[in-house]
């Protein structure tokens, strides 16, 4: 029923067997081998997901993407490339696990071209434009928290460009992800920015008495998909409307990537400084120094159980029944 559910959200509604077919059978991609080289590592430690989904699986799907992106990009997105960057393959899998492979690569290809463009393109714009959001949502949320962080030269890039970029799906267990993707789907993935600060706000406690807070923040705590979302609704009412219209728009919208860069000096150089960020109704940059981020993908073991959802957001109330 998941599988069918997230199809319809996601807009999947024609698929061609026959079209899948072609485009596995023209072999591999000018960038398979980058593929192969992250499919293998992809949630391996996971019995069930992997007694399930098989490599050769993951990377057909990941292959004929491409090739379907080289040659039939959606007219709305002329102006934008499609290929792989790594990160692409644990978006995948989930669908995988949920879902037969022929509708997984349709799914899939949907919520990569039409919901979350910007995160895939060769300078990974939409990534950069939520991390910036990341930033100006938790220093609005818990002020106190975001210059802790700050003080301990910890920008989001160090910590939350692989669940950004993932839409949380680098942290386990699966269960609990493909909750959360029910809730995201349903009401919009830009609302996994405020997923991220939630988790974050939750460790709030445990990040301020430690002396080493990144040694937390390297690896979040195992996903709890309600508790996260229940976070989360609480968090939206607190967003101003421009902010929030922002992270809607974040994904798809290259105009609003172009808002959040940085200022550049009056000699053409960029400051050595984080992602622009909202501040009292502006948008503005931080005067501090900060190191490059690591861009991994974490993966790790996970199991699926079944249970109903239920929320309200926005005013609006759905039921997910998952299983």
């Amino acid at each position: 029923l998941r599988g069918r559910v997230w199809k319809i959200l996601l807009g999947t509604y024609r698929i061609s067997a026959l079209h899948y077919v072609i485009l596995v059978e023209r072999g591999g991609c000018a960038v398979y081998d980058k593929i192969k080289n992250d499919t293998f590592r992809t949630m391996p430690k996971d019995a069930k997901f992997t007694a399930k989904v098989s490599e050769n699986m993951l990377s057909r799907v990941l292959n004929a993407f491409v090739w379907k992106a080289k040659e039939h990009p959606p007219s709305r997105l002329m102006n934008l490339s499609f290929s792989y960057v790594q990160g692409m393959n644990v978006l995948a899998a989930p669908f995988l696990y949920t879902m037969p492979e022929l509708d997984a690569f349709y799914a899939f290809s949907n919520l990569i071209q039409h919901s979350i463009p910007l995160y895939v393109q060769p300078a990974l714009e939409g990534v950069h434009c939520g991390l910036a959001l990341f930033k100006s949502c938790l220093r609005i949320l818990d002020s106190e928290l975001y210059h802790f962080l700050r003080s301990k030269r910890l920008p989001p890039k160090l910590y939350a460009f692989a669940s950004i970029l993932t839409l949380s799906a680098c942290t386990p267990p699966l269960d609990e992800l493909l909750k959360l993707w029910d809730f995201l789907f349903a009401y919009g993935v830009h609302l996994n920015i405020l997923c991220i600060v939630a988790q974050v706000i939750m460790m709030r406690d445990d990040l301020l008495k430690s002396a080493s807070p990144m040694k937390l923040l390297r690896r979040f705590p195992p996903l709890r998909a309600r508790a996260v979302i229940d976070k989360t609704v609480e968090l939206i009412a607190q967003i101003p409307d421009d902010l929030y219209d922002m992270l809607v728009r974040h994904a798809y919208d290259p105009t609003i990537y172009d808002l959040l860069q940085p200022e550049r000096g009056g000699d053409g150089e960029t400051e050595e400084d984080d992602e622009g960020s909202y501040e009292d109704g502006e948008f503005a940059d931080d005067e501090e120094d900060e190191e490059e981020g690591e861009e991994t993908v974490m993966a790790a073991g996970w199991e699926v159980d079944e249970e109903e959802l239920e929320w309200d957001v926005e005013g609006k109330k759905a039921s997910v029944f998952v299983g």
